[in-house]
């Protein structure tokens, strides 16, 4: 545990700042007229992720937290078999998006996570899976006007039909 709450504090903070990093592309600062620059919110969360990294690091160091003065691994098998089924659908959804769609991805996820992880009721399963998906497609390209990806061409009967709602 203590091993592993100072690993995943450094590794946070490095992210944090290769965020901050990449914000300064865009201006960080208040633009007079406009308001915030593009990469203002990036900048400021990330060096508020930074500086809360720091304040782990600090009370690892001191002692302060439970994790820090244990000895015990900081998984189990259980918890190591949860991380390779859980990255492994996350993994498995991001690469179905180019496939079978953001919308198509989002119900196969969901439907593996709620039915095989979860073990919930088909009915549950089943109904969130195909009605947030639609939820979100109505959401995002109609009321927000932002296409997500929508996968290859035999997908496209589907966008027509929704879309043809839409419009």
């Amino acid at each position: 545990m203590r091993q592993g709450e100072i690993s995943l504090a450094g590794l946070l903070a490095l992210f944090s700042l290769y965020l901050m990093w990449k914000a300064t592309d865009l201006p960080i600062g208040y633009i007079r007229g406009q308001g915030p620059g593009g990469g203002f919110w990036p900048f400021w969360l990330s060096l508020g992720m930074l500086l809360s990294c720091l304040v782990i690091a600090w009370n690892w160091w001191r002692g302060k937290t439970p994790a820090s003065r244990s000895d015990e691994p900081l998984m189990d098998g259980f918890g190591w078999r949860t991380v390779v089924l859980v990255g492994g659908g996350v993994a498995a959804f991001v690469a179905l998006i180019s496939v079978v769609s953001m919308y198509g991805a989002i119900a196969i996820f969901l439907f593996y996570y709620l039915r095989f992880l979860g073990r919930h009721s088909w009915l549950l399963t089943l109904g969130l899976a195909l009605i947030l998906p639609i939820g979100l497609f109505f959401f995002f390209e109609g009321a927000m006007q932002i296409s997500m990806p929508q996968g290859m061409t035999f997908t496209q009967p589907f966008f027509d039909v929704m879309y043809d709602i839409i419009y």
